[in-house]
C-alpha cells in the first residue's frame, strides 16, 4: 500500500516546535523511503519476468543511451579543466607529466561517480518523480492497487534496477572521457605526450580506485531511485505538487550524493 503526506500539515507555534516538526518528517520520510526499497529489493528476481522485462529495458535505456550526450560533454570537459588546472601548477616544478596520474586517480576516485550522479539525479531522477507524482495525483497508482496490481513491482522495481546497473556503466564511461579529455589538453597545451601521460596513468592509478568509484556510482543509483520514486508517490496537490515533488528530488539527491560520497572515501582511504 502506497502512504502519502496528508493535504495540511498544523505548523506548531514555537520555534523548537517547528525544528522538531522538521526533524520528526525527515525521520519518517527517510524511513518510508527506506522500506519502499527493501521492499523492492525483496521483489528482485520479478524484474526479469516477462511481464516486467519490457518495462526494465526501457528504463535501462532511458538511463543510459539517452544520458550518454550529456555525459560526454561534462565528462570531457571535466577531464579537461582537471588536467589544465593541475597541470598549470605542475608545470611551476617541471613535473606536468604527472597530470596523468593526477586526473586518472581523481576521475576514477570522485568525480566520475560525482559527476554522473549529479547529471542522471538532475535528468531521470526529476522524470521519474514527475512521472510518478503524476500518475499519483491522478490516482493512477490508486487503480493500479484497485487491480491488485502491486504499485512496487509494476513502477518502483524496474526503475531502481535500471538505475542500479547503468549508473556503473555510465561511470566507466564517464571515467574514459574525462581521461580522454585530460590526455588532449595535456597534449595540446602542456607538452605532455600521450604516451607518457598514459603511462603515468596505468602506473600510480589502483584497482582500489575503480572499484571505490564503481561501488559509489551503484549507491548513488540506489539513492536517486529511491527518492524519486518516494517523492512521485508522495505528491499530493495537483501540478503543484508534482513541481514541487521534483525539485524535492533533485535536492535530496544532490545532498545525499556529497554527503554518502564524502563517507564512503573516508571509509576506504582513512
Amino acid at each position: 500500500m502506497i502512504t502519502r503526506e496528508p493535504e495540511y500539515i498544523p505548523v506548531p507555534a514555537t520555534a523548537m516546535g517547528r525544528l522538531g516538526q522538521l526533524v520528526l518528517l525527515t525521520l519518517r520520510n527517510s524511513g518510508r523511503a527506506v522500506l519502499m526499497s527493501l521492499r523492492s529489493f525483496r521483489i528482485l528476481p520479478a524484474v526479469l519476468s516477462p511481464r516486467r522485462r519490457p518495462e526494465f529495458m526501457r528504463q535501462c535505456f532511458v538511463t543510459g543511451i539517452r544520458s550518454l550526450g550529456v555525459i560526454t560533454v561534462v565528462a570531457l570537459f571535466t577531464g579537461m579543466i582537471l588536467a589544465l588546472q593541475t597541470g598549470l601548477e605542475l608545470r611551476r616544478f617541471g613535473q606536468q607529466a604527472h597530470i596523468g596520474t593526477a586526473v586518472t586517480v581523481v576521475m576514477l576516485r570522485e568525480m566520475g561517480p560525482f559527476m554522473t550522479g549529479l547529471i542522471i539525479a538532475a535528468s531521470v531522477g526529476s522524470a521519474i518523480a514527475a512521472q510518478l507524482g503524476t500518475m499519483t495525483v491522478s490516482e493512477e497508482v490508486a487503480a493500479l492497487e484497485v487491480m491488485s496490481i502491486d504499485p512496487h513491482s509494476f513502477l518502483v522495481l524496474p526503475r531502481l534496477v535500471a538505475l542500479a546497473v547503468m549508473m556503473p556503466v555510465l561511470t566507466v564511461y564517464s571515467n574514459l572521457v574525462g581521461i580522454l579529455g585530460g590526455a588532449v589538453v595535456g597534449a595540446t597545451q602542456l607538452g605532455v605526450s600521450f604516451a607518457a601521460y598514459f603511462d603515468n596513468a596505468t602506473m600510480y592509478a589502483a584497482n582500489k580506485d575503480l572499484y571505490v568509484g564503481l561501488f559509489k556510482a551503484l549507491l548513488f543509483g540506489i539513492i536517486i531511485a529511491t527518492v524519486a520514486c518516494h517523492q512521485g508517490f508522495a505528491t499530493t496537490g495537483g501540478a503543484v505538487g508534482v513541481g514541487r515533488s521534483t525539485r524535492k528530488t533533485v535536492i535530496v539527491s544532490f545532498l545525499l550524493i556529497l554527503v554518502l560520497g564524502y563517507f564512503v572515501t573516508r571509509l576506504f582511504y582513512s
